[in-house]
């Protein structure tokens, strides 16, 4: 397994990560199962493991903590916080309030002292930056966590953090998780390039396009809208929809490409964000056993000039072929308010 450096931390980590989204209720609730699959990673080469206080309310974290229990100081340790934990208010955002109370959570249920990479889920336009980052630096300074990052957070707010950082003397974002495929290339234009620039590691998401990427969904077949990820979103797998359409339009083309070289569709799609130079590690997600094997086949591949071109061909770069799910959508799109002048005031004359 290669390993990269986590941006300017010093951190060596393994050019795929072990994304545990699916261990839990939402995909497999077999915890001694879960471990196995985590065991089978690390034993791969795999040193990086990527949870969240909110993947199965807390299971996932607890299911990470079983699996490096004797194992700890050799697995570099992600997490993140935002998303909200409960009913109620002041329980979840990037408050100072939640992330010192929730640190303490993740800490609990992963059965660590130390986190070494702790991640804001998304933006949090509530709350200032510079909060965000205050809480952020104390919590390295008092050794709770040894770096923080950012995950899905736009161009724009990434260098807005470093400035605030360096005008008030504050850690900053050393890392950016960001959704990157073949059928989703959009952070290519400015996401990318903004990582380099302010030396951060970056670590992607969702390499197979929620499951399109698979092989399992194709074009003039059944899709089963019963089970897996289809039936948590359905409307994002509906092959009436014009999205649907043209995700399994490019898929026939991603097949034929990777037919050609002698490989598989979802081998050829975790090969793809890895060949970009800002890309430090891939999160890969496997629920099983086989899934995890079949992603590991791939490692060594590596994409030649002549198929990155037949790539770009087929989707541009810096394009998306369809809107990733789970991105985050800023209030000046989602607030009316923000985008409408009030009605007396939109004539011009």
């Amino acid at each position: 397994m290669l390993y990269r450096t986590l941006g300017g931390t010093g951190i060596e980590v393994s050019a795929y990560c072990l994304g545990t989204m699916m261990f839990g209720s939402v995909g497999n609730p077999d915890h001694a199962e879960s471990v196995r699959v985590i065991h089978a990673a690390l034993d791969a080469g795999i040193n990086f493991v990527d949870t969240a206080d909110m993947y199965s309310a807390g299971e996932s974290e607890t299911i990470v903590g079983k699996a490096l229990k004797g194992r700890r100081d050799d697995v570099v340790l992600a997490t993140k916080v935002h998303f909200p934990m409960g009913e109620g208010p002041n329980r979840g955002g990037n408050s100072r309030r939640w992330i010192v109370k929730e640190v303490e959570e993740s800490l609990r249920r992963l059965g660590t002292d130390w986190i070494d990479l702790y991640q804001v889920h998304r933006p949090d336009h509530t709350t200032d930056i510079e909060e965000t980052l205050s809480a952020l630096t104390d919590l390295v300074r008092s050794g709770k966590i040894r770096a923080f990052g950012c995950s899905t957070f736009p161009a724009e707010e990434i260098v807005e953090s470093h400035v605030v950082a360096e005008r008030r003397g504050l850690g900053r974002f050393r890392t950016e998780q960001p959704p990157y495929s073949i059928l989703a290339r959009g952070i290519e234009r400015a996401v990318l390039p903004t990582c380099r620039r302010y030396g951060m590691g970056v670590l992607t998401w969702s390499p197979l396009a929620s499951g399109f990427l698979t092989g399992k969904y194709r074009k003039g077949g059944a899709i089963d809208l019963t089970s897996g990820r289809a039936a948590l979103h359905p409307h994002r797998f509906d092959p009436e929809a014009p999205l649907t359409a043209a995700k399994l339009e490019v898929v026939e083309q991603l097949v034929a490409v990777a037919d050609s070289i002698g490989t598989t569709l979802p081998q050829l799609a975790i090969a793809f964000p890895p060949a970009h130079p800002a890309v430090t590690s891939v999160i890969i997600g496997p629920r099983t056993m086989e899934q995890l094997e079949g992603l590991l086949k791939g490692a060594s591949l590596t994409l030649d000039d002549e198929t990155l071109d037949r790539i770009d061909a087929i989707v541009a770069p810096g394009t998306d072929v369809y809107p990733p799910d789970g991105v985050w959508t800023p209030p000046s799109l989602t607030d009316v308010a923000l985008r409408r002048r009030p009605v007396g005031e939109r004539a011009v004359a």
